[in-house]
């Protein structure tokens, strides 16, 4: 995953897969540096962890 992506997640608090359950894709996209190319990398590593996005 690219740094623009990963500063989006830090700026908002989201070290850690756990807190990614939280948001929904969609809310994920509004973020600023995260686009759809981070999001198959961001699922795959909630889904090795049994774990998925908000719906």
């Amino acid at each position: 995953m690219g740094s623009p992506a990963r500063n989006a997640l830090l700026n908002h608090g989201i070290d850690q897969l756990e807190k990614l359950t939280q948001y929904s894709v969609k809310d994920l996209l509004k973020l600023h540096g995260l686009g759809k190319a981070s999001l198959p990398l961001l699922s795959q590593a909630l889904m090795e962890k049994g774990l998925k996005f908000k719906e």
